[in-house]
């Protein structure tokens, strides 16, 4: 699945996609690629503040469990009930359907890279 060119990439593995005064958060398809089959999705409800790089969530597949970072300060205004019922929708579309989360910040998104050094730097 190609690297979205239209949102920010974090170290950890989170993509940033600004939708007019929202960020929607996923995860990419390396981070998919590296937790194999997605088992259980849980995310902070509605109405978190958080601060950029504190965990907002939690991934488990059979190899592991992840923690999940936004990389703006903000509040989660809406979290995917889709990934509720179906974990393993992450393994399929993780660029679309499958996004984890809707936040309104309340600080530039900071210490991301675009599509092309994300994909330089996770070939694969």
């Amino acid at each position: 699945m190609p690297t979205p060119s239209d949102r920010v990439y974090s170290k950890s593995h989170e993509w940033h996609k600004t939708e007019g005064e929202t960020v929607v958060l996923g995860i990419t398809q390396y981070a998919v690629n590296a937790l194999t089959d997605v088992t259980y999705v849980e995310m902070k409800p509605k109405g978190t503040k958080f601060k950029a790089g504190e965990n907002i969530g939690t991934i488990e597949s059979v190899k592991t469990t992840s923690d999940i970072y936004c990389a703006c300060d903000g509040e989660i205004i809406e979290v995917n009930p889709a990934l509720t019922a179906n974990p393993a929708l992450l393994n399929e579309d993780c660029y679309g359907k499958a996004w984890l989360v809707k936040v309104k910040p309340s600080s530039p998104i900071k210490d991301c890279v675009d599509q092309k050094a994300y994909d330089a730097a996770h070939p694969g």
